[in-house]
């Protein structure tokens, strides 16, 4: 079997590259507007980040899924960057703005929106990850812990000295169980090998701290990593290729990495899952709750690097494939915490 045709066979859905969900326009302010709210528009959607939408990861993929909806429905559209205490007051803005649907993209946001949208019925807020549902409020819950799940039983295949461990930004619910997803694949494709604990360094963006954490993990003797570093990112990576240590990319496609050590991503495709919302938004067809999107919806993928595959044999590769056929159909359940 060929790896472009393993690819072919691992892909179910939309596979998105670094370059597909990174804006075009260069970063400037933290507040981005792709176009700005015209008064009377028809249908108005706000995304909150807590990151850089310029992550060719986490944010950016909420980004292209914001870019979706103002392509497709002719929406009026912006997002800023917003964390800790300015959250809600920015859900409150765009509330009394009479936005139709306010995103925040992250499990941080589920609490505040729950507080705020009693005080805007009109306006839908939506948060990705969290368990807290109105009337008004909902949540995506992403299943990348199946796309983790893939990357652990790679890392399982591939460590040569039987360590392997994560780097991630904070230890949010939604972090942890995806990383303890990876654990279980690990040790699913070899029982023998230690898993560290995760290392949190804590300040998005900082991409000194996640390279130290990094190195921290391979002191320790890990030889393949994976992360939840979001913009800092690039000090995994690095960390990674000064020690000829393999790095695996999650959220969106990180393969193309300048970097050249990422073997493989645990990736999500956001676009349909926002699209289909803001449709039901719009429809007024809305009901507030917590709707799942995984492999069998195609909204998460594992994606080998094409150009690093002659590293991951063939046998390899099969069961790769296998466990990942076993996901999508149900027949193997990934561990999920619930939150």
């Amino acid at each position: 079997m060929k790896a472009k045709h393993l690819l072919s066979l691992l892909a179910v859905g939309l596979v998105m590259g670094c370059s597909n969900n990174a804006p075009t326009d260069e970063p400037g302010s933290t507040v981005k507007s792709v176009s700005p709210p015209k008064p009377g528009q028809e249908f108005q959607v706000a995304l909150l980040t807590p990151g850089t939408v310029y992550d060719s990861g986490w944010n950016a993929l909420a980004y292209a899924g914001l870019q979706e909806i103002e392509k497709t429905m002719q929406a009026s559209v912006t997002n800023k960057e917003s964390k800790g205490a300015d959250i809600a007051d920015d859900m409150r803005t765009y509330g009394r703005k009479g936005y139709n649907l306010v995103f925040g993209h992250g499990f941080e946001y589920n609490e505040p929106a729950m507080k705020v949208a009693k005080d805007f019925p009109d306006t839908v807020f939506v948060t990705s990850s969290g368990g807290g549902t109105a009337k008004n409020v909902g949540a995506f819950r992403f299943e990348l812990e199946q796309g983790f799940y893939l990357a652990g039983y790679l890392a399982g295949l591939q460590t040569r000295t039987g360590i392997v461990g994560s780097v991630s930004v904070q230890n949010y619910p939604s972090i942890v169980s995806t990383l303890k997803a990876f654990e279980a694949g690990a040790k699913a494709a070899n029982p023998g090998l230690k898993v560290l604990p995760p290392v949190y360094f804590g300040t998005e963006g900082d991409v000194t701290a996640a390279k130290q954490a990094t190195e921290k993990l391979i002191a320790a003797g890990a030889d393949v990593i994976i992360h939840q570093a979001n913009a800092a990112a690039q000090g995994v990576f690095d960390a990674c290729k000064e020690k000829n240590v393999i790095a695996l990319g999650s959220n969106a496609d990180q393969n193309a990495n300048e970097s050249g050590v990422v073997l493989a991503s645990a990736t999500i495709v956001a676009k349909p899952a926002f699209l289909e919302l803001a449709k039901e938004v719009k429809a007024k067809t809305f009901v507030g709750g917590v709707v799942k999107f995984g492999m069998d919806k195609g909204a998460i993928d594992f994606v080998l690097n094409p150009k690093l595959s002659s590293r991951v044999r063939l046998d390899q590769q099969q069961k790769l494939k296998a466990v990942a056929d076993d996901i999508k159909s149900g027949k193997l359940v990934v561990p999920e915490d619930k939150f």
